[in-house]
């Protein structure tokens, strides 16, 4: 079985030209939701810029990377030590 790349908190992505960070990995049946249909695999939670948030899946992320859709400007895991106080 392949080993799942999982990106860290605090990665700074550029999608399609917007800057975003993973500001929290959202993990199997973490979040609560009244909606049925979402897969709560694994999900980031990316916050932009200009104040958009957004949940992506692990694998469409890593799709959007792969064909560089998504681009992965830093990996430093810059927000890890704080983001309780956040």
């Amino acid at each position: 079985m392949p080993q799942v790349i999982q990106y860290s908190l605090g990665t700074l992505i550029c999608d399609m030209g917007k800057i975003g960070v993973i500001s929290r990995l959202i993990q199997t049946g973490k979040l609560q939701t009244e909606v049925n249909i979402l897969n709560w695999q694994l999900n980031y939670e990316i916050y932009y810029v200009d104040g958009t948030i957004t949940i992506m899946g692990h694998k469409t992320l890593s799709r959007l990377i792969e064909s560089n859709a998504i681009e992965i400007l830093q990996t430093e895991n810059i927000m890890e030590e704080n983001i309780n106080e956040i």
